[in-house]
């Protein structure tokens, strides 16, 4: 199907439907099967050792004594591990990390695998665990943004380039007539889903069974195959439901690796679940930044140069660098661009896709140097922003849907009440004395889309089924792709199965990058034309029809009839179509993939403006974000209950950056002291006030035929900033380290 379709005018009757989730009932009362609620008979349990220093040798594991406790059938150490087949050191393909799987004594990070316990009961296999009581020999962990000297990235995440510019720099500095220079620091984030990383795993023979939560289930079976050696067709993965997974669950790790080998050495099922202080070290962070900004700016207000430069951290045995930098790239226009990033060494489990990864962190500190530079100008912000939005795309002169972006402003600032702010901090409190802000901050994300094949089914009753390996994170992605589905097939929903989360049906792409439901749901909308298509095929050859002699082209589905779209008293129903051609179902397949031509002539993101309102004690400097608006614009909306709530859980967590989130490094032994979900902390019910979505209406023909980007991620970008900056305007205080704390405001007193 082409990307430059015209939009069809009446897409269906199930897309644009605030439909509730298909799998909510079995959620909210326990008939879902995760993971580990997977008992297979003989099962043992797996309790991974996690180190407890952050660089140096295992010298001694007391293995006797763990092995002397009768609940405990099996341990597994360097000594006795099996080698891989796959070299776990390797990257073979681009959603890759190097791993360690018990292949030597070498501590490179706290919480690293140094042996795995396999017992009767979990409750053994913990105590035997216990019983290793491992010796070291220790050396000084490497650690934070000044752990190690820096180093210049070739390339950054995901194959991306170290280091972009367009246009002359130094001219750019030379040419500003007003300019600031500012530096902001982020910290490390780290995955905490509901649902920790959990696995069980089955073999027979050289056949691999895993029940395991995967954001990518085809290309997870790939990975799972090299590793181990096997035919990619030997691995059968199960993930019907997924406690979240926010990037982490798209990437192999250490500890599940592990489990699958220790099941193949016994010969029985195992199972992994990683207690909530083991998510802090194997599975994947977002690694902590410091971003230096130089702006500059003509007598108008318009941008000269936008020069980004970011640190971040990394592990010393792979390359995964936070792109901060990167997010200055797409959504300003200045005469000269740059963005580079550097990354340093420590002793830390390798970073990884998190959340809107180089944007969440590059956005917060972007958005907060715009404020800087206007407040310098003496301009509003939101004015300062339009002088400076981009018509097109930075390198390539590909245009943006920019009229989304001034409507997002637009739209965002009249719900907000932004025309009466004040330009000055201090000037605004509330009926109890707090100091009141208002800020806001620009959010922009990309709109990619994946591969993805599926299948569609006309059964004989006149219903659907469809298929396709899709992966839900609780962000309503199986009801939405349904959806799809069924306007496909030119059914009402509830006529419609939609069958999803195994390996065994069509490859559905990544859930990651906020690409899913375009590209899953563009390969079941595309199975479904096609299952109709051969359907009016056979209508249209058959004098028994009223659509006979018709021709397949003039024939629409709907409501599970097909109809003459000229002359609409001429239709006929799916069920006595098939049942005059003999019963057989009707199958379609379909794939989606982006045009060549639509990507090189087009800029595709998704836009958005986030305003705040925070209320802080003047005394105390307690800080409560008492109202958030976002408005955003992202496509054809197919569920607006899902993508609010989508859109708002973003938000959410961009004020978690703002104000809570951050993992506190032990700079003497290199671990996490609140790796737990007490002293890491997340908003909670209380912390949340005022929240409001809106969904401005787009229309954009080029991003693919169904006009679908995502609302995964863009809700975090720009939120940070916006608090940020309605931080200083409420204080007078400019803090530019994330999350701020009552202490660094109380010294701007």
């Amino acid at each position: 199907m082409p990307d430059t379709l015209p939009f069809p005018a009446r897409f269906g009757s199930n897309s644009g439907q605030p439909f509730t989730r298909r799998d909510g009932i079995a959620k909210v009362t326990g008939a879902a099967t995760f993971a580990a609620d997977n008992h297979p008979e003989h099962l043992l349990h797996a309790v991974y050792v996690p180190a407890t220093i952050a660089r140096g040798r295992v010298t001694q594991l007391d293995v006797a004594a763990a092995k002397a406790h009768p609940g405990v059938v099996e341990v597994i150490t360097p000594d006795n591990c099996p080698p891989l087949p796959g070299d776990p050191q390797s990257k073979p393909f681009m959603f890759a990390f190097r791993f360690e799987a018990l292949q030597d004594d070498t501590v490179r990070y706290a919480n690293q695998p140094i042996a795995l316990v396999l017992g009767e009961t979990l409750e053994a296999a913990t105590e035997g665990a216990r019983l290793l009581n491992p010796r070291y020999t220790a050396l000084t962990p490497r650690v934070g943004l000044d752990g190690a000297e820096p180093y210049k990235l070739e390339a950054g995440a995901f194959g991306g380039p170290g280091e972009t510019v367009h246009g002359d720099i130094a001219a750019g500095h030379a040419a500003a007539a007003q300019a600031i220079d500012v530096t902001y620091e982020t910290p490390e984030q780290y995955h905490n889903a509901m649902e920790t990383h959990a696995l069980v795993a089955q073999w027979d023979s050289d056949r691999l069974m895993l029940d395991i939560p995967s954001q990518a289930i085809a290309m997870s079976c790939a990975a799972y195959a090299f590793y181990l050696g096997i035919p990619p067709e030997n691995v059968t993965i199960r993930s019907p439901y997924l406690g979240g997974g926010f990037g982490s669950k798209a990437v192999v790790n250490g500890p599940q690796v592990l489990a699958i080998l220790a099941a193949r050495m016994t010969g029985r099922p195992v199972k992994l679940m990683l207690r909530r202080d083991q998510m802090f070290g194997p599975t994947g962070h977002r690694g902590a930044t410091r971003q230096r900004l130089r702006l500059g700016t003509d007598s108008t207000g318009k941008l000269t140069v936008l020069d980004h430069e970011s640190l971040a951290v990394t592990s010393t045995f792979d390359d995964f660098v936070e792109s901060a930098a990167f997010a200055s790239q797409g959504l300003y226009a200045a005469d000269a661009l740059r963005s580079a990033l550097y990354g340093v060494r420590v002793d830390i489990g390798t970073p990884g896709p998190m959340r809107a990864p180089g944007e969440a962190s590059g956005s917060a500190a972007l958005e907060c140097a715009m404020d800087e530079m206007a407040e310098a100008l003496g301009l509003d912000p939101l004015d300062f922003r339009l002088r400076n939005y981009a018509d097109t795309e930075p390198g390539t002169g590909r245009p943006y849907s920019s009229k989304a972006l001034r409507d997002c402003y637009a739209q965002g600032a009249e719900r907000f009440g932004w025309a009466g702010r004040p330009r000055q901090p201090r000037q605004m409190t509330d009926a109890n004395g707090c100091l009141v802000g208002w800020g806001m901050g620009s959010a922009l994300f990309a709109a990619p889309m994946f591969t993805a094949q599926a299948r569609a089914v006309l059964r004989p009753d006149g219903t659907g089924l469809v298929e396709t390996a899709a992966a839900d994170m609780g962000q309503g992605a199986w009801t939405a792709l349904a959806q799809i589905a069924a306007d496909g097939l030119g059914l009402p929903l509830d006529k419609v199965e939609f069958r999803s989360g195994h390996s065994d049906l069509p490859d559905a792409g990544v859930a990651g990058g906020s690409g899913h439901t375009a590209t899953a749901g563009s390969a079941l909308h595309a199975a479904g034309v096609e299952a109709v298509r051969r359907l009016a095929e056979i209508a249209t050859a058959d004098p028994a029809s009223p659509l006979y002699g018709a021709g397949n082209a003039s024939v629409v589905g709907r409501d599970g009839r097909l109809v003459l779209e000229n002359d609409e008293s001429r239709s006929e129903s799916y069920a006595d179509i098939i049942a005059r051609a003999g019963g057989a179902e009707i199958v379609g397949e379909g794939s989606a993939a982006r045009s060549p031509e639509a990507a090189a002539g087009h800029a595709m993101y998704s836009h958005g403006a986030v305003f705040a309102e925070v209320k802080v004690d003047p005394a105390l400097y307690q800080i409560r974000v008492s109202r958030l608006v976002g408005a955003f614009a992202a496509g054809r909306i197919i569920n607006p209950r899902l993508a609010e709530s989508q859109l708002m859980g973003g938000m959410i967590w961009g004020l978690s950056f703002a104000l809570h989130e951050e993992a506190r490094m032990d700079a003497r032994t290199g671990r996490v002291i609140n790796a737990d979900l007490a002293g890491y902390h997340i908003p909670v019910n209380a912390d949340v006030q005022g929240l409001e979505v809106l969904t401005v209406h787009e229309d954009d023909p080029h991003v693919n035929a169904l006009g679908i980007k995502g609302v995964g991620e863009i809700g975090i970008t720009g939120t940070v900033g916006a608090i940020g900056n309605a931080i200083w305007h409420a204080t007078g205080t400019r803090v530019r380290r994330f999350p701020i704390r009552i202490e660094d405001l109380l010294a701007g007193v």
